[in-house]
């Protein structure tokens, strides 16, 4: 019995530590651009905060489209490319921004159906420890002053 006890307790020592680390997300500023009635694919941006303890990242985002996924954007000789990425890292105690020219979430698969100033894409963030959080990218005007790059 005191063999069970004393065994109990290393485990639970030393199992304690992981159990106390999290990744606590907060999601601000989520938007999506307006689009062309011809364009296929469309943005989403935001910033993630972790403010937990443990390092976490972003490994899928799901919407009401053909295909929703993570990107970053290249710049090759002043030409940008878009490129799938499987995560993106949020580290602990830091804000991330998805941003044009940068990170960012496609919505693709449009079809005739642009994005419209004014609505509203209901989504799921899905993170490696938080697990998932769901937000809505408000759909806005483009402001080309303020678009990167």
């Amino acid at each position: 019995m005191k063999r069970t006890s004393l065994t109990a307790l290393a485990l639970l020592t030393l199992t304690a530590p992981a159990a106390l680390a999290e990744s606590i997300i907060t999601i601000a500023h989520s938007k999506a651009f307006e689009t062309a009635p011809s364009a296929m694919a469309g943005g989403g941006f935001m910033e993630i905060t972790n403010t937990g303890t443990t390092d976490d990242m972003l490994i899928a985002v799901a919407a009401d489209f053909p295909r929703v996924e993570l990107h970053t954007t290249e710049f090759t000789d002043g030409v940008a490319k878009m490129m799938h990425v499987d995560g993106i890292p949020i580290p602990a105690g830091e804000t991330i921004t998805l941003e044009p020219g940068g990170f960012h979430v496609m919505f693709m698969g449009l079809r005739g159906d642009p994005l419209e100033v004014g609505e509203s894409i209901e989504a799921t963030l899905t993170f490696k420890v938080a697990g998932e959080v769901p937000i809505a990218f408000n759909v806005v005007k483009r402001d080309m002053a303020a678009h990167k790059n």
